[in-house]
């Protein structure tokens, strides 16, 4: 059986953190908008088309 010893750079490690917190990130903006678009969708009044 072999055995591998796997290293992660201090440079690696980091990119790996900012990637994940910017996907973290973008999932909560997404969520967020989507969300309030549906919102808005379902407040809509009918006699206020402008």
């Amino acid at each position: 059986m072999q055995l591998f010893l796997l290293y992660i750079d201090p440079g690696s490690g980091s990119y790996l953190l900012q990637a994940l917190v910017a996907a973290a990130m973008g999932l909560g903006f997404f969520l967020k908008t989507s969300w309030w678009r549906i919102k808005m969708f379902f407040n809509k009044k009918k006699g206020s088309e402008s």
